[in-house]
């Protein structure tokens, strides 16, 4: 793949993925002005959290480790892809399927084991409710994960990245309708997750065949290759696994405390954004092009296709987060504070939100980072890495929540993931010179910092003069806009000047493109 290729692709993940999460700001705004932090919102954002971490933990942790190199090396050797891919996708479903119904089951110990402090109210039951209605999504996302690798894989990345945007949709709809006809928001809401999943599924699969990826179920059976994705997939199932421990550890500290829960899922929205629309997009992009080209040997152009991820990635979202630091309550204020979320809320949410700020680009690297180890089917490695980066999280989180609080579950969450990627950068230099950042590289990682730092410094000032108009209904959202515009402006110029990036280059790129 070539380096124009390998943007293009960036950005189309990363402008499906920002259409995605702009309609998941409106979802997760009118969740905060229609139902409003409180037991039903707690127990709705529980409730959703248990799917998406067994969807981590099985689907995209597992399969983006182990199923993507696999499945792109016998696509660039025509090694039978679609047989490979057509037994991991059965034997993916059985497993799936048993998980769903066991969860089922035994969802009031899940709901224990992942939110303890609810016990003994009204949110608990809420939640088993809500978590039977919802865990079904994961056998149909994580189906829709699978394909989505495989067409990342084959280098199609538009429908992969455009079916979460159903998600968003699809709730939206659902909210809109339920409050039109005076209905119940909430369990219009809830309702409308599993079948988000199967629209999501459907998606995928139908441009899995356009693309001539006719994968088809078959009996499930063990041979060699399963043994081999299992081998791999089961230290990077375990790794995500740590992960959601480490969100499960945020949820029980915060749980302790009435709309704790609320109020950083609120800011882990914000900080998500940046994340999903830059780190995520060029993880899922580089995966596949390192894996193909170490098939081929070409590990000048893996080292070069990873530098140049590297640094559209920070130089993206390096400024998002100092301006998460610099500006974090006219962000929570404008975007949230309506109906039932008050300017308490806020306050709050803002404090999460700059603390995440200060581990963005921790979370960004480690989407970078794991790619080297990935693409030369290591999952190991990043097994034990994020093994220590969970006993961090676990120590800082309960052992300072008697201290500060609930704010603690997102401290921690910040200082383990600096963690995590003082231990992947440790362990890639085991690679040699192809899994190192390149001089151009570490030319411009300076001037990116030095140009965030100087529009941190214009959002600040431009935030005080602005601050009466950012507290006025009908003017917030005009001044919200004029104060991230002059960021952005800021940032475009200063960066230009230091040389922390090339416009034109980019440019002249996208034309050969």
């Amino acid at each position: 793949m070539r380096p124009v290729r390998l943007l293009s692709g960036i950005l189309t993940v990363s402008g499906w993925t920002l259409i995605s999460r702009v309609l998941g700001f409106v979802r997760d705004v009118m969740i905060a002005g229609l139902i409003g932090p409180g037991p039903l919102m707690d127990a709705f954002v529980a409730a959703f959290r248990l799917p998406n971490m067994f969807r981590r933990f099985f689907a995209e942790g597992a399969f983006n480790a182990a199923f993507v190199p696999m499945f792109s090396k016998r696509l660039e050797a025509d090694e039978n892809p679609l047989g490979f891919a057509g037994l991991a996708l059965s034997g993916l479903g059985l497993v799936l399927l048993v998980l769903t119904g066991l969860a089922m089951v035994f969802m009031p110990a899940l709901v224990w084991a992942t939110a303890e402090g609810f016990a003994g109210d009204a949110r608990f039951g809420l939640t088993v409710d809500f978590g039977r209605v919802v865990f079904p999504y994961i056998l149909f996302i994580s189906l829709a994960a699978l394909l989505s690798g495989a067409l990342n894989a084959a280098g199609r990345f538009a429908a992969a990245a455009a079916a979460p945007v159903l998600l968003n949709v699809l709730l939206i709809a659902a909210m809109a309708v339920a409050a039109w006809m005076g209905g119940a928001v909430m369990l219009a809401l809830v309702w409308a997750v599993p079948f988000a999943g199967v629209a999501q599924l459907a998606l995928v699969w139908l441009a899995a065949e356009r693309a001539g990826l006719r994968i088809r179920p078959v009996r499930p059976r063990w041979t060699p290759e399963m043994a081999q994705l299992v081998r791999i997939a089961i230290p990077a199932a375990l790794a995500g696994g740590v992960i959601q421990v480490n969100l499960v550890v945020g949820q029980l500290v915060a749980s302790q405390t009435d709309k704790a829960v609320s109020w950083l899922y609120a800011a882990d929205r914000l900080y998500q954004l940046p994340l999903g629309v830059v780190g995520i997009a060029v993880g899922i992009v580089l995966l596949p092009d390192l894996s193909r080209r170490l098939k081929a040997g070409d590990d000048d152009g893996a080292r070069h296709a990873l530098s140049r991820g590297g640094e559209v990635a920070l130089a993206l979202t390096v400024p998002c987060a100092v301006a998460l630091v610099a500006i974090p309550l006219p962000l929570v204020a404008v975007l949230f504070e309506r109906g039932a979320f008050g300017a308490d809320d806020s306050a709050a949410t803002a404090l999460a939100v700059a603390v995440y700020g200060l581990g963005l680009p921790a979370f960004v690297l480690q989407k970078i980072l794991q790619p080297i180890f990935f693409a030369r089917e290591d999952t190991r490695r990043p097994f034990h890495y994020a093994l220590v980066a969970m006993v961090v999280n676990a120590v800082l989180a309960f052992g300072l929540a008697p201290v500060i609080g609930w704010i603690a579950a997102a401290l921690a969450t910040t200082v383990a993931a600096w963690v995590m990627v003082w231990q992947l950068a440790r362990g890639a230099r085991d690679f040699g010179d192809v899994a190192r950042f390149d001089a151009q590289f570490r030319r411009r990682l300076w001037r990116i910092v030095l140009a965030s730092a100087l529009m941190g410094a214009v959002l600040w000032g431009a935030a005080v003069v602005l601050g009466p108009f950012l507290a006025i209904g009908g003017w917030r959202w005009l001044a919200l806009t004029l104060l991230v515009g002059l960021g952005v402006l800021s940032y475009g110029l200063v960066g230009q000047g230091l040389g922390a990036f090339r416009l034109q280059e980019m440019r002249g790129q996208l034309r050969r493109r």
